[in-house]
């Protein structure tokens, strides 16, 4: 295929070439533009050379704007007004901006404030104890042993049981001791009748002195007989020694026992006893029948009173301690042998006394504080503490009753701080970790 080509120069010295695939073509293309190429290209240059004015004009805009220059608003009189005045004036329209800065400076004072609890310094009676920790174990514990030989042909009693005092508990076969028994209630009938006669004789004078008092004799050996005989054949028979419970047995029917072997176990729980072990000097002055505190182990709310049963009288040198016994008088349900207490033996009772609850002193090394509600703020006092009885504690000086201490939230107190005191109605709705954390 033929190919034309037409080399033509621009306005600006370079060359085009336009390769034609069709004879007409230049012929088609002049027909269908209405100006020659040339004056086409003379507007185009024209056109981009507004654009870059336009865009030069709308930079110069932004760059015063920015800095600044743009023309201010005027008022009524002609004078400018900024931007400011005129938020002002539409402020004024409405609230005043003062009245809420302060309501909302209020506010943020509110809540900075720390929210404490307080409780008023009472007079109270508080008592200083001598403490000892001991199970309560049966007064009386014994193992119940076998008084003669032989084999049990009966058991009367089983563990669990109560028993009283003189109650069998087993009984050992008896057929040997019974026929004992008899041979010596045979002799004693044959010595007694011989007796009697002696006597008739020696009133007639027809008897020695001499054979009286061995027909005498004879009478008082075979009584002994019989009476010995008798106890062979009620140690047969094994009783209770004292009323109590048996706990334990060791034995079975039929089972042949010997002299002193265990039989059972039997305890008496009424009353139950506590020992302890105290110093020597913390014994002085104590005597059996003083009143005690006694609180059980696993729950130390459940309390029960009791008293001094006995002291001993020596010292144990290894231990230089002195064992004192306690006995429960009143002691609840709840309460089962073995079960471990705390004795409180009141040694010092104080009536009267400022005392403040247990939370609200802060110790420190040897030294303790209060915190004090004086108004809207914090007080830190030095206190000198007394005795302690549970969750009172005695103040001995710094503080006089009436005065309010706070009892939670001071863990970050200082003093002079800012606090908001609690109603008791807030208390309980109040967050724990906001009451004892400081704010702000």
């Amino acid at each position: 295929m033929a190919e034309n080509e037409e080399t033509r120069q621009d306005g600006v010295g370079g060359e085009t070439t336009l390769e034609e695939t069709h004879p007409d073509f230049d012929a088609e293309y002049f027909e269908r533009d209405a100006e020659p190429p040339k004056g086409r290209r003379i507007r185009r240059r024209v056109i981009a050379l507004v654009a870059v004015a336009v865009v030069a004009v709308g930079g110069f805009f932004v760059v015063q704007v920015a800095n600044g220059d743009e023309e201010k608003p005027a008022n009524e009189t002609g004078e400018e007004v900024s931007a400011t005045d005129s938020e002002n004036e539409k402020t004024d329209e409405g609230q005043k901006p003062e009245d809420g800065d302060a309501e909302s400076e209020k506010e943020e004072e509110e809540e900075t404030r720390i929210p404490v609890e307080v409780t008023d310094v009472e007079r109270d009676t508080v008592a200083a104890y001598i403490a000892a920790s001991a199970n309560l174990v049966p007064d009386r514990d014994v193992r119940v042993i076998a008084e003669a030989e032989g084999r049990i042909e009966k058991l009367l009693v089983e563990e669990g049981d109560r028993v009283k005092a003189g109650q069998p508990l087993v009984r050992l076969v008896q057929d040997d001791t019974r026929i004992a028994l008899q041979k010596a209630k045979a002799r004693l009938a044959n010595a007694e009748q011989a007796f009697e006669r002696a006597e008739r004789m020696k009133e007639q004078e027809v008897i020695s002195n001499e054979e009286f008092d061995l027909l005498s004799m004879e009478y008082r050996v075979a009584q002994q007989e019989v009476a010995e005989a008798e106890w062979a054949l009620s140690k047969r028979t094994v009783r209770a020694p004292f009323d109590g419970q048996i706990t334990e047995r060791f034995v079975d029917l039929g089972q042949n026992v010997k002299l002193s072997q265990e039989l059972f176990s039997l305890a008496s729980y009424d009353p139950l006893v506590a020992r302890i072990y105290l110093p020597e000097k913390e014994v002085l002055g104590l005597e059996p029948g003083r009143e005690v505190s006694l609180a059980l182990a696993a729950d130390e709310s459940i309390r029960f009173s009791g008293e001094i049963q006995k002291i001993s009288p020596i010292v144990d040198t290894a231990t230089g301690t002195v064992k004192v016994t306690v006995e429960a008088t009143e002691k609840p349900a709840q309460v089962r042998p073995g079960g471990f207490v705390t004795v409180r033996i009141v040694r010092e009772r104080r009536e009267g006394v400022p005392v403040v609850p247990r939370e609200s002193v802060i110790r420190e090394l040897n030294q303790a504080h209060v915190f004090v509600a004086d108004g809207s703020k914090a007080a830190k006092r030095p206190v000198e503490v007394g005795m302690e009885e549970g969750e009172k504690v005695e103040i001995t000086e710094g503080l006089e009753p009436g005065e309010k201490v706070i009892t939670a939230g001071q863990g970050g107190l200082k003093d002079g701080d800012e606090i908001k005191v609690l109603e008791p109605a807030q208390v309980a709705d109040f967050a724990p970790e906001k009451r004892s954390s400081r704010k702000g």
